[in-house]
């Protein structure tokens, strides 16, 4: 996975998923050329955040690795992804050997059993249905655009193009293109400010989608200028924003000045510690109050608050 949308995939799902699992990309396999893309073990003591976090808190609630394909994926690619979640397990095994105090099986044949290591389960993510896969795995719908294959494998396959509109499901959503990707575009933008969802796709779709290497209309897909639209809006936002925080900021410092100029008229030394503070104060509050000390003080304890 190398291209723009594959790497926004990646990342999206990473970060949504560290807000209750302790998630990472491009895990290096052992032994494989493979790479997994995500891979997630869940955090107990965020169980409240995945359970708020809709379909994918669902899809994290045991270790798993997520493969996500931008285009429906095939039997090989399938395949691949099987080779990827039995050769980390391998893995997994090996490095409890060492924490158990226990030997691989071929070393001592008197050697107590490995420690269990859970099977890390397998969530197959692409915008269309894999006929060819949910019929070579048995794969039985257990809700809405989700797939099992049969418990022996621990895989589930997403088909994004069939999960309901729902905020349960946006983030996932964000992984397809064209008309989907449209939608949950909407979806998104008419959350609150404050939504979790915003807060882990925002930025990455501002990243991977208005970069210096942006493709033309219709490149990729044919949702780049409706994105782009409300991609100007959000950082028309961020700008007036910052210009708010830059304008504060500068009523700080100059309200920070005013103190220094009223010590130095009343012929108060400033050491450059209490300069350097005075200076860093960004509360209007306390600003004032120090001003207000210092026209009328004799000495710089008057005026600082707590100062030894």
């Amino acid at each position: 996975m190398h291209n723009r949308s594959d790497q926004f995939s990646k990342n999206l799902l990473r970060d949504g998923l560290s807000l209750a699992s302790a998630a990472e990309t491009e895990v290096e396999v052992l032994a494989a050329t493979q790479k997994i893309d995500v891979y997630s073990v869940p955090d107990p003591a965020r169980q409240a955040e995945r359970a708020g976090m809709g379909l994918l808190g669902e899809l994290s609630a045991e270790p798993s690795l997520f493969e996500p394909f931008h285009r429906t994926p095939s039997l090989r690619q399938i395949r691949q992804c099987l080779r990827k979640q039995l050769t980390w397990h391998h893995e997994l095994e090996r490095r409890a050997r060492p924490a158990a105090g226990s030997v691989a099986p071929d070393e001592d044949v008197d050697a107590p059993p490995q420690p269990a290591v859970d099977f890390p389960a397998l969530v197959v993510i692409g915008p269309g249905r894999p006929e060819t896969v949910l019929d070579a795995y048995r794969c039985e719908l257990v809700q809405p655009g989700v797939y099992h294959a049969v418990p022996g494998l621990a895989m589930r396959v997403v088909v994004l193009a069939e999960l309901p509109r729902t905020r349960a499901t946006l983030l996932l959503r964000l992984l397809g293109s064209g008309r989907l990707l449209r939608e949950a575009v909407a979806d998104l933008a008419a959350l609150p400010d404050d939504a979790w969802e915003k807060s882990v796709a925002t930025p990455l779709l501002v990243h991977f989608r208005l970069g210096a290497h942006e493709p033309t209309i219709g490149e990729e897909d044919d949702v780049s200028a409706e994105i782009r639209a409300w991609f100007e809006e959000y950082k028309q936002q961020l700008r007036a924003e910052a210009q708010k925080e830059g304008r504060k900021e500068g009523r700080a410092e100059e309200a920070a000045r005013a103190v220094l100029t009223a010590l130095r008229v009343r012929g108060i030394v400033v050491p450059d510690v209490a300069r350097e503070r005075i200076l860093a104060e960004k509360n209007p509050e306390i600003l004032e109050r120090w001003h207000e000390r210092a026209v009328v003080a004799a000495s710089l304890a008057e005026v600082l608050d707590d100062l030894s």
